[in-house]
């Protein structure tokens, strides 16, 4: 009986834990997941309510022990896992480093789903990454851990357009079952010996670092398609807005539109009349509000003004009258 023991905390760990319960339930199978590993419960909020990470419900639903430690580098954090006799770990979205003395346990060692085609976008933050600098695929790969940061030689990869309206949310909720079905695709490989891990060109790598919600303010200076890329980005978090009349504009949609022909001030002594760019000046643009960027202009679909549900851009310009 091989003995596995998974580690994941969000959404994204969902689907590889589901595929691998799965795999103790058939009767051909000698796989059993003997525990699951998440991050302890968290205040999250308005309301400030702690809350099970998304693996720790799944994981009772289906009967599985559950770990919560601070630090799984603790004493008793590790003897609980050496208590499990894990042959295999799979990691997916953890949250927290393994150090040497857990990776070296399993004879098979640690195996990560990681969401992106490493080495591109090392990190905590390889979504979000890429549909911010404009990559148009992104993709999984299935990697054996050792002490860096994602650095780990290659066992396979799987890749994934990007949609041109693709979020963060949509492009992390296929990335999550892809990255599942290759898994299960590629683990009786990998445990009979059949599978030769590939290094990883440092030279390509690339580093997405944990965003801070304060990354999601809109700067206006920049070009429109930049900003889109952003708003898509930080969907659903941290989320991307702008200032308006003293609180924070939530932005959850938008669209990249040219600047209007005559949308020019009048003449100035010396100069031509026309606005400055990057100005962050508000405009609408058929009945939807739009701002001014360097070059172009976004035009915001959805939006949620702060202490109010989200809505249309249509229906916010109806009741906001200094637009």
């Amino acid at each position: 009986m091989l003995r596995i023991v998974f580690m994941g905390s969000p959404e994204f760990a969902l689907p590889s834990l589901r595929a691998l319960h799965a795999l103790g339930g058939s009767q051909t199978r000698q796989e059993h997941l003997v525990g699951v590993i998440t991050q302890p419960d968290r205040a999250s909020g308005r309301g400030r309510e702690v809350k099970p990470p998304p693996v720790k419900t799944l994981a009772f639903e289906l009967g599985i022990p559950v770990m919560q430690p601070e630090k799984l580098r603790a004493p008793e954090a590790l003897d609980g896992l050496r208590a499990w006799k894990p042959d295999l770990i799979v990691v997916a979205a953890f949250g927290q480093i393994l150090k040497p003395d857990v990776l070296d346990l399993p004879r098979y060692g640690c195996l990560n789903v990681h969401a992106s085609l490493l080495p591109r976008w090392r990190g905590a933050a390889p979504i979000q990454a890429a549909i911010l600098h404009g990559d148009e695929e992104t993709g999984v790969t299935i990697m054996k851990m050792d002490a860096g940061l994602d650095t780990g030689a290659m066992l396979a990869k799987r890749s994934l357009r990007i949609p041109p309206d693709g979020t963060a949310g949509s492009v992390t909720d296929a990335l999550s079952h892809l990255g599942a079905d290759l898994l299960i695709e590629i683990l009786p490989r990998w445990l009979a010996g059949e599978i030769t891990p590939e290094p990883q060109d440092e030279s390509l790598s690339t580093y997405a670092p944990m965003l801070k919600k304060e990354e999601g303010r809109l700067d206006f200076t920049r070009d429109a398609t930049e900003l889109e890329r952003q708003v898509r980005a930080f969907n659903p978090w941290p989320g991307a807005f702008m200032d308006f009349e003293g609180a924070a504009l939530k932005i959850h949609r938008a669209h990249v539109a040219p600047l209007p022909p005559g949308d020019r001030e009048a003449p100035r002594r010396g100069g031509t009349g026309e606005r400055a760019p990057g100005t962050g000046q508000r405009l609408t643009l058929a009945n939807q509000p739009a701002v001014r960027a360097r070059s172009g202009v976004l035009v915001l679909d959805e939006v949620q003004p702060a202490g109010k549900k989200s809505m249309s851009g249509k229906s916010f310009l109806a009741g906001a009258r200094n637009w």
